[in-house]
């Protein structure tokens, strides 16, 4: 096979048929940084949690799923022609939209109602969709007007209405199993017949922030099964990092290596009702 790119988590090669084999490795990225080491049996959990919620999404939208890889960690997709928007759907408001909010009362160019906390539900779901930045650089949140600027109205209202249907179905099935799904981003895509097609991972702990929904306090930061745990441990004076220094992170402990990948362990046996056995 043809290795075609590499990024920050994931490698994608081309088969002889024309298909893409998409490998999730154990990489784990926060800050626009690839950490070490890896999270042990991480790209399995996600592939076999995204192939499961591509099913439950079937009847949302179409995906690009053409077939199981080789392995627990790979799926064989069909090619398309991405979205150059990322596609963003909040429920609560927390991490990037937490601080758009407290600087000027709105998260992509979305008023909000007045006097929302770290972990507050939203009046209703609403979408908001960042730049899609290069490897290395920060995505930047956009207004719904810049995306229609971007792609044209009528892809960027099916740009909304899929994003917030997704998380929609999401949040419904996750609730089920006692778990907020407090925001997702998405990838969405052309296939060869120029359908917008759902690409990449779909509703994991990479891309989505998962919360305990017994656990949930408006106010503080809330208890999560996904990479926020690395997020705080790396903000905390016990990793000793400076963000704005310019330096790389120090490596994970190893007791934040096992706790992050209990974590994502958990939210793939919860949400799916399936043991993990990699």
């Amino acid at each position: 096979m043809k290795h075609l790119h590499s990024g920050k988590v994931r490698d994608l090669y081309e088969t002889p048929e024309g298909l893409l084999l998409m490998v999730a490795s154990d990489r784990i990225s926060a800050y626009d940084y690839v950490l070490e080491p890896g999270i042990p049996d991480k790209g399995a959990i996600l592939t076999q949690l995204s192939l499961w919620w591509f099913e439950q999404l079937a009847d949302v939208v179409p995906d690009h799923i053409a077939g199981p890889g080789p392995d627990a960690r790979s799926m064989l997709c069909r090619p398309l022609r991405m979205v150059p928007v990322e596609c963003v759907a909040r429920g609560y408001l927390a991490g990037g939209g937490l601080g758009e909010y407290r600087r000027d009362g709105k998260v992509s160019g979305v008023p909000l109602p007045e006097g929302l906390e770290d972990g507050s539900r939203l009046p209703e779901p609403i979408f908001t969709p960042s730049t899609k930045a290069p490897v290395g650089e920060h995505d930047e949140p956009i207004s719904y007007e810049q995306v229609v600027e971007q792609v044209g109205e009528e892809t960027a209202e099916e740009l909304r209405r899929i994003t917030l249907a997704v998380y929609t179905r999401g949040a419904e099935i996750a609730r089920e199993r006692g778990i907020i799904l407090a925001d997702t981003k998405i990838e969405l895509g052309w296939d060869s017949d120029g359908v917008l097609t759902l690409g990449d991972e779909v509703l994991t702990p990479d891309s989505s922030r998962f919360w305990p929904a017994d656990g949930w306090t408006p106010g503080r930061a809330q208890p999560s099964f996904d990479k926020q745990f690395v997020r705080d441990w790396l903000m905390s004076p016990e990793s000793g990092w400076d963000k704005s220094s310019g330096n790389p992170p120090p490596p994970l402990p190893d007791k934040v290596v096992e706790q992050t990948r209990q974590r994502y362990l958990e939210a793939y046996e919860r949400i799916t009702g399936r043991s993990f056995n990699g």
